[in-house]
């Protein structure tokens, strides 16, 4: 019950932060493309754009996150996690793309090509309504992370994260603040100094904004997509628990990956003292997966390889290395 009560709890603060980046990023939509017709601006039209990626971007991630949560089958033994992390995937290759890309050609176009801004002051309407909506949603993405976060520093805490959604809100909506600040700049100053080609520039500032985004997104959902495990400090307390455990001499060093958000797997080889019986091995290895998950609860598949000494009596254990598999079968679901 521990493990379902946690892993619901993550799933719906996730699902608040996107369905609020979404329903803002829409409302922010409408406004830039209405401004970007009236005023001809190419950066008002980029943050349009980028606006209409961020709401496709949130609208994959909630599918993403919706598939995760399947339960195990014959072909999933393991489950469908990494169904989030094959989705973020995809938005990262979309904020690259459509985000980034575009607005580059945009903003290259307009610099062939300037042209006087008009309405300018719907532009500054349109983006300070922007700068609230995005604000809120980034107010409310960096609340919802604090939770996760603990004392670690925000890059260390997005480093260790095993759930792509929460971070990836986080990225864009600090790339959509700056993308604000830079075409109300753009604007300000082409406006004050008559330099047409700024609105053009703004543009192209705000796609290499997306493109870095996009890569830094890219770079950490692949290390999840290969099976990336827990951290050292993660690492180093499951063996202090394991070795806390009356009976155990020895133990290896603990092979961990990551199925999604809240699913991991541990394997490790466990060495006891001699004399141990089959039975006091089980009742120990039962032990050690139990206070293991009471710290690490998405661990949920624990696979111990029990390597016996010599001395232990043939009548128990045969003088063979005992494999023995404990694996939890608790599963979430929404």
């Amino acid at each position: 019950m521990r493990n379902e009560v946690t892993l619901n709890d993550g799933h719906r603060s996730t699902r608040k932060v996107l369905f609020v980046a979404i329903l803002a990023n829409l409302a922010i939509l409408i406004a830039k493309l209405i401004a970007a017709a009236f005023t001809g601006s190419s950066a008002m039209l980029s943050e349009a754009i980028h606006s209409l990626v961020d709401t496709g971007n949130g609208a994959l991630l909630l599918m993403g996150q919706r598939l995760s949560i399947k339960p195990p089958d014959e072909t999933h033994p393991f489950g469908y996690g990494k169904e989030l992390y094959f989705w973020t995937m995809i938005v990262a290759f979309v904020v690259f793309a459509l985000g980034g890309g575009a607005s580059i050609y945009e903003g290259i176009v307009h610099l062939y090509h300037p042209q006087a801004l008009e309405h300018l002051r719907a532009t500054y309407v349109v983006l300070g309504c922007s700068a609230a909506f995005e604000g809120y949603s980034l107010a409310v993405a960096l609340r919802e992370f604090r939770k996760v976060r603990g004392d670690r520093s925000y890059l260390k805490a997005i480093r260790s994260s095993k759930d792509p959604a929460s971070f990836t809100v986080l990225f864009e909506d600090s790339t959509a603040v700056l993308g604000i600040v830079v075409a109300l700049v753009a604007t300000f100053f082409g406006q004050r100094y008559r330099l047409q080609w700024f609105d053009g520039a703004a543009s192209v500032v705000i796609g290499c904004l997306l493109m870095t985004v996009a890569g830094l997104l890219a770079a950490k959902t692949k290390a999840l997509l290969i099976g990336e495990g827990a951290d050292k400090e993660t690492l180093l307390s499951i063996r202090e628990i394991a070795e806390a455990v009356p009976g155990v001499k020895r133990l290896g060093y603990p092979f961990t990956m990551f199925f999604g958000p809240q699913q991991a797997l541990l394997t490790m080889t466990v060495q006891f003292h001699a004399g141990f019986s089959i039975s006091e091995v089980e009742l120990t290895v039962d032990r050690i997966e139990a206070s293991i998950q009471a710290k690490y609860p998405q661990l949920k598949h624990i696979f111990l390889e029990v390597d016996t000494v010599r001395d232990v009596k043939e009548e128990s254990l045969g003088g063979e290395v005992v494999l023995l598999e404990k694996s939890s079968t608790i599963h979430s679901e929404s």
